[in-house]
């Protein structure tokens, strides 16, 4: 029992506050032993609406922005997606020469910026997707010859 000390208008007084069970309290005020029922306080209940993810993007038509692996490779090197993310940019141009170590695609995965390197000297030959468009894990970005 927590024991308190009060003196209401001059009178001592010796509180033992007692277990609470299903709000109901066993309270001694000097010596005199006393059952106090407790209001029971309803909380309001808090519904929270999680934020939902952004869609994909869509086309016109509303089908969905994702490049998928090619089936079949295709004559020249491919530059693939080495990971899923969506396309910030394409510093490069069709027609463009570039060499082994140039970036040619800006790749966003996992809040970061990736850099997208040729991985080969050549011209490039064709680009696949657009700035802003999804891509999974080795989907083929561009063609070099």
């Amino acid at each position: 029992m927590k024991e308190y000390k009060y003196k209401i208008n001059g009178n001592a007084y010796k509180v033992a506050v007692g277990d609470i069970d299903n709000n109901v309290a066993q309270v001694e005020v000097n010596g005199i032993p006393y059952k106090v029922e407790l209001d029971s306080v309803k909380k309001p209940v808090t519904i929270v609406n999680a934020p939902r993810p952004s869609a994909a993007p869509r086309t016109e038509t509303g089908a969905k922005v994702i490049s998928k692996p090619a089936a079949a490779p295709s004559s020249g090197y491919q530059v693939k997606s080495p990971l899923p993310g969506t396309i910030l940019s394409i510093p490069v141009k069709v027609g463009d020469t570039v060499s082994a170590s140039d970036t040619v695609v800006i790749l966003e995965a996992m809040k970061m910026e990736n850099a997208i390197h040729a991985g080969r000297d050549g011209k490039v030959s064709s680009i696949s997707v657009n700035p802003g468009d999804a891509v999974l894990e080795g989907a083929v970005i561009l063609t070099i010859e």
